[in-house]
């Protein structure tokens, strides 16, 4: 039976001011690194979307002024063991990139239908861990300095 799942999403990287990236283990597939992710749900701003995925999937509250919108977005393919969540013929997703910078004690209150551990990782590392190359790509401009450029309305990095 084909979802009802919005091919419409948000990326948010969980960082702290020293570039710590927070990663989180996906339940159902153990060795799936990444940063928070989630489908808008109806006609929802990204960035409520954004603070509504960060809150469900680590417990982190926010307030949506809190989020760096980077204004960049990424088309990608869905992996085949989650179609099932959207509609039939449905095989890409358009996800919009956020980051929220955070202080270095933070910690994550998992939702365990969803992931089963969590890690801060320098960027770095962080960036090697995750199994999405958009996940990937996001923690590596948040080293070279995204956020602030994206502050500026405009992001323009190449890695």
């Amino acid at each position: 039976m084909a979802g009802s799942k919005k091919p419409v999403s948000v990326l948010v990287v969980i960082h702290t001011p020293q570039l710590g990236v927070l990663l989180l283990e996906r339940a159902r597939f153990p060795g799936y690194w990444q940063s928070v992710t989630g489908s808008q749900e109806g006609d929802e701003p990204l960035r409520i979307t954004a603070v509504r995925e960060v809150a469900e999937e680590t417990g982190i509250a926010c307030r949506p002024a809190d989020l760096d919108d980077w204004h960049l977005s990424n088309r990608f393919e869905i992996f085949a063991q989650w179609r099932d969540r959207y509609p039939t013929g449905v095989t890409h997703n358009m996800e919009h990139v956020f980051s929220l910078c955070v202080p270095a004690n933070t910690a994550a209150t998992l939702a365990p239908d969803e992931h089963a551990a969590s890690r801060w990782l320098p960027w770095r590392e962080a960036a090697a861990a995750c199994f999405s190359w958009t996940n990937r790509d996001a923690i590596l401009m948040l080293g070279a300095g995204a956020p602030q450029i994206a502050r500026g309305g405009r992001l323009s990095l190449e890695i």
